[in-house]
């Protein structure tokens, strides 16, 4: 018995952070975890900034209202739940994620939540817990089922690792030489060919 695990942004879905700053003109929320690998940091710089440009939750909602799957990404969820057992596991938070997976047939997503104060203001942020996707693999290790990964970046390859297969999915050049051990697929039809050939070992 096996399971499949995927990121989200960058894999599925767009960056929200990035659009959100292309569409408010903040240029330092473009940075993601490919810029800085430690999530916290990035989330203290991130809160920061919103702060700074007195940004509250229905701003970056209204963003991701007119955001959609990555082309393709729906088949090729579609395809793969018809076939496997699949869970997002994700460093978005429920806040951003509810009307993606609506878009995506409402996969099952394991996030984080932000914490919301009057008017909207965004205060805080609270993980589900510390490292939690390579922790999600190892729970499901604990149910006896075999883990095959997939991510875009930093914040993924502890899951990766954790997995019986990882894979990582159009990252960036520097996530590309840091962690040459994990295949890379450019595309979903490679994707799915590297997710197979893992499960084929099953």
């Amino acid at each position: 018995m096996h399971v499949v695990c995927l990121d989200l942004e960058g894999v599925l879905v767009p960056e929200v952070w990035i659009n959100v700053a292309e569409r408010v003109g903040v240029e330092e929320l473009k940075k993601t975890t490919r810029d800085i690998p430690d999530y916290d940091e990035l989330m203290i710089y991130r809160l920061a900034l919103v702060e700074k440009h007195g940004l509250r939750i229905q701003d970056i909602q209204s963003v991701i209202s007119g955001l959609e799957p990555l082309p393709g990404a729906k088949k090729f969820l579609d395809d793969l739940r018809a076939e496997h057992q699949l869970i997002i596991l994700s460093d978005t938070f429920d806040q951003f994620a509810t009307p993606l997976m609506k878009q995506l047939d409402w996969p099952t997503i394991l996030c984080h939540e932000l914490m919301i104060g009057d008017g909207g203001v965004i205060e805080n942020y609270k993980l589900r817990q510390q490292d939690q996707k390579r922790k999600a693999v190892q729970a499901l290790h604990g149910l006896n089922l075999k883990v095959v990964a997939a991510g875009d970046s930093y914040n993924d390859t502890s899951m990766l690792s954790e997995a019986e297969g990882g894979i990582l999915f159009c990252p960036p050049d520097n996530v590309i030489r840091e962690f040459p051990q994990f295949p890379v697929a450019l595309d979903y039809d490679s994707l799915r060919a590297e997710i197979d050939k893992v499960i084929s070992t099953f």
